[in-house]
């Protein structure tokens, strides 16, 4: 069975074998169900065996204690890559993909992370396939509010979540659009939105909306709340540290670099340290609502 889904515009399949238990947990993706298309931008097939393959290691996704494990290797023209819940944990899952990120099968090895396999196939893909297409999967915690979207970035542990939480707390009309993985993407007009999507980390939030961007915010943790702009090359800094993609391919380094430009001549970026409270919502609605006002 071909389930065809649309995030930021891009169409991609998911397949699966009609009888597949795997198709009860695609609950999230509900809001993405889109027509299937003659030429979607990639097609991930889930299967049971995979062609034998000689890999070598090109990357390992750098992952903190108790975050995801990617590991990306080559073999011939063809990627191949491992996945795992969490370092210590066995591989759930295996991928291939063709050179070009268009086709790629996966098998699943463990039912209990079973989504987690599917789910990462399909953000691997993702990222990998729309890097030359002025597209960005971002590792952020997004917010609406006024009719704009606010991403907070930052390490691992550094506060992204919290922050939105105090927004939706005490900042009134806000509301949470994507709590890990949004994508941005710079639209054929020149105009920058952001747009929910089927992944969300351990927050379940799968809203299939999109809004221009008001600011993007690195979060620090302080014993004060004070926000304050960024340089060019501390923004530079941060957007290329928060968005997926192999860097060390040229095609899509290429691409991404391109995007960058584009998403730091246009949007405001700023430093947020703070304490989790509601003067740091307030300090940064204050900070990056008056800028994106004018």
């Amino acid at each position: 069975m071909i389930h065809a889904y649309k995030v930021a515009g891009h169409t991609f399949h998911l397949e699966m074998p009609d009888d597949s238990p795997l198709e009860a947990l695609l609950g999230q993706y509900e809001p993405f169900v889109t027509e299937t298309s003659s030429e979607p931008l990639f097609t991930v097939s889930v299967c049971d065996t995979l062609p034998q393959l000689n890999p070598v290691p090109v990357y390992d996704v750098p992952t903190e204690p108790g975050e995801p494990v990617v590991k990306l290797y080559r073999s011939g023209e063809l990627w191949y890559a491992e996945m795992a819940v969490w370092s210590g944990r066995p591989v759930c899952a295996r991928m291939v993909s063709d050179s070009d990120f268009r086709n790629a099968s996966v098998k699943v090895e463990s039912g209990r992370d079973a989504l987690f396999g599917i789910n990462n196939s399909l953000m691997l893909m993702f990222a990998f396939s729309t890097a030359g297409l002025d597209t960005l999967e971002l590792h952020a915690s997004v917010v609406a509010h006024a009719g704009k979207a606010f991403l907070f970035l930052g390490r691992s542990g550094a506060g992204k979540s919290t922050h939105s939480r105090q927004w939706l707390e005490y900042i009134r009309g806000t509301h949470l659009l994507n709590d890990d993985n949004p994508v941005l993407r710079v639209m054929e007009d020149g105009s920058i939105r952001v747009f929910g999507s089927p992944w969300s980390g351990k927050t379940p939030c799968y809203r299939n909306e999109d809004y221009p961007i008001g600011g993007f915010v690195s979060i620090r943790q302080s014993p004060r709340n004070e926000i304050s702009r960024l340089g060019v090359l501390e923004a530079y800094s941060l957007i290329y540290s928060s968005s997926s993609g192999f860097k060390a391919d040229s095609r899509m380094s290429d691409g991404l670099h391109a995007c960058f430009e584009k998403v730091i001549s246009a949007i405001p970026f700023y430093v947020l340290d703070c304490r989790p409270d509601r003067e740091a919502a307030v300090v940064c609605h204050d900070g990056v609502c008056e800028c994106s006002d004018r």
